[in-house]
């Protein structure tokens, strides 16, 4: 299903075909014992632009097909992964570190389900009818009832370029909206874990994708993502990942006015009230511990807590955090598994530093846990921050790792403040048990999404961040939407 020799090498996929890389191969390290999964493939800048000279060439032809044809070979694709479901799930926690659990509920799950979901999103219409204008004969032309059709064309090539802590949710999301609109794709997945992503590639080819509609490309090399970005062929960007990263994308695409749709942090508060009940709040909370071990950007890992509940909080994090298991994210009973490498671990224990170093008080964690299986593997220990303040850089900046950091506030005027003072703009949280009062603070923070009382998603809601969280929304029909161009049609009635 993938273009894998007898050596465990993987290829390339351009324009249907499993490609030899230009610049050999690299590892791809289990971040749970630092062993190799897999060896992929190092594209050339060449073999890039070839890549997207091949879907270039794709696009008349697949923006052209039925919809109906194109929801029948996401269709198809999703059953194919689903039928490789156990290989799959377990590539992926190879490559992430992620827990079993995660892995299949949380990434190759999702990514199953996000085909499925855009299989029947390609059939959903693409035009809109507007009410007939009655103009006055004038210099444009005589007197007309004039009619109007608003239509959603595809956007042509589009690079998607992809996170590290999810390659199955998190490709998925870009290709299968990309591909239903009647797109053609460059994948360029993070170079930590990019074998699952040869893993849907494969998957798309036995489902009949045409030649060059997806391609795939992969490197460590900054030139690798740069091609994806800057090629002529190219005419759309879309990227999850750092808000630096982000920023340099931004730049190139205004060059040439690519469209982009981008993804980037997250720095996520959580407002806990004094009426809140705190069980949700912490289990809440708690994700950012666990949850591919705080490798995630919607993740409420700035808390802000009314001082009526503060200790009582931090107490119940800190008793919280006793229960969850790190070790072996193949082992039952792990709750949290490794960060994705050792140069990660070190970025995210070097905050906690500077935390202890700003006058946070370390309540809990702190360090690198010691002995078995931890030696080998990027592990952290889930670590709590309390009295922390806003102007600390433990809680303006993404850590991205299991680290939650605390801040006081005593009223409600006081904890919208602090909540918007940020950068970021992502997901914030509230919580409270006056109903009126958590919807009246949730319009209020400058954040593109706001969970009241839940860190649930609804995955038909829109997604992306205010401020230097993002540019776009994506999910849903709204994934759809980013991946058209509007076009207008009018004519004389």
């Amino acid at each position: 299903m993938s273009g894998r020799q007898a050596g465990g090498e993987q290829r390339l996929f351009i324009g249907g075909e499993w490609v030899e890389p230009a610049r050999g191969h690299y590892e791809v390290v289990n971040p749970a014992t630092g062993e190799t999964v897999g060896l992929a493939p190092e594209a050339s800048r060449d073999q890039v632009h070839e890549a997207a000279a091949a879907a270039r060439a794709a696009f008349d032809g697949w923006s052209r097909t039925a919809p109906e044809e194109r929801a029948a070979v996401l269709d198809r694709a999703a059953s194919l992964m689903r039928r490789d479901f156990e290989v799959n799930a377990a590539l992926a926690r190879a490559e992430t570190g992620a827990t079993t659990a995660t892995a299949r509920g949380m990434q190759v799950a999702v990514g199953v389900a996000r085909f499925e979901r855009y299989a029947k999103g390609a059939l959903e219409p693409v035009e809109t009818a507007l009410v007939p204008q009655v103009n006055e004969a004038g210099p444009l032309g005589p007197a007309a009832a004039l009619g109007a059709l608003v239509v959603r064309q595809p956007v042509g090539v589009v690079s998607c370029i992809t996170s590290y802590n999810n390659p199955w949710a998190n490709p998925a999301g870009k290709v299968a909206p990309a591909l239903a609109m009647g797109n053609t794709v460059v994948v360029k997945p993070a170079p930590q874990d990019p074998l699952s992503v040869y893993r849907m590639a494969g998957a798309l080819a036995e489902a009949g994708v045409p030649p060059g509609v997806v391609n795939v490309v992969t490197g460590t090399a900054a030139a690798v993502g740069e091609a994806a970005v800057d090629c002529a062929d190219v005419d759309m960007v879309s990227f999850t990942g750092s808000t630096a990263v982000g920023r340099r994308i931004g730049e190139v695409c205004g060059r040439t006015m690519k469209r982009q749709l981008l993804e980037l942090g997250g720095k996520g508060a959580a407002l806990v009230f004094d009426d809140a009940d705190l069980g949700s709040a912490v289990r809440g909370i708690g994700t950012t511990f666990a949850f591919y071990s705080g490798q995630i950007c919607t993740a409420p890992t700035r808390v802000i807590a009314q001082r009526g509940i503060y200790e009582r909080l931090v107490e119940q994090l800190t008793g919280y955090l006793a229960f969850m298991k790190v070790g072996d994210p193949a082992a039952p009973g792990t709750v949290v598994g490794p960060v994705i490498s050792a140069a990660h671990r070190d970025r995210v224990e070097s905050y906690v530093e500077l935390g202890r170093k700003e006058g946070a008080r370390v309540v809990a964690g702190g360090g690198r846990p010691s002995g078995p299986p931890y030696e080998k593997g990027f592990y952290v220990a889930p670590t709590l921050l309390a009295d922390c303040t806003n102007d600390m850089r433990v809680v303006r900046e993404e850590i991205f790792g299991p680290v939650v950091a605390v801040v006081p506030f005593d009223d409600e005027e006081e904890g919208i403040a602090l909540a918007n003072d940020s950068d970021y703009g992502l997901i914030d949280y509230v919580w409270s048990g006056d109903a009126a009062r958590a919807f009246r603070v949730a319009r209020r923070l400058r954040a593109g999404g706001v969970g009241v009382n839940t860190v649930g998603r609804n995955m038909e809601a829109p997604f992306g961040g205010f401020k230097q969280s993002g540019v776009g929304r994506d999910v849903g029909s709204y994934a759809l939407h980013a991946y058209s161009e509007v076009q207008s049609v009018v004519w004389t009635t």
